[in-house]
């Protein structure tokens, strides 16, 4: 017994089945939900008819957000590395 099965999801007026395992179903709704969502926005605040140029500037959108999500998260790391290595250097200061 297999533990993939089918979807269909929706998007940008066109179906595309997909064979997955059933953890990943809830993640992949969702994310067509939001590109629905975006792309039917850009439609509207930019007068763009073509289904590509709005595709390209929701993968444009997607891949900014995650590219800038680490890049703040590598910035909260060092921060916090900074922190730790000056709390360690009060804390040497105080025991020597």
């Amino acid at each position: 017994m297999s533990d993939t099965f089918k979807i269909k999801l929706s998007i940008a007026d066109r179906v595309y089945p997909l064979t997955i395992h059933p953890s990943q179903e809830e993640g992949l709704r969702k994310a067509a939900k939001q590109i629905e969502l975006l792309a039917k926005n850009f439609e509207q605040n930019y007068a763009v008819r073509d289904k590509q140029d709005v595709l390209a500037m929701c993968a444009l959108h997607f891949a900014s957000k995650s590219t800038q999500n680490s890049i703040d998260e590598n910035k909260d790391y060092q921060e916090s590395q900074d922190r730790l290595v000056a709390l360690e250097a009060l804390i040497d200061n105080s025991l020597g």
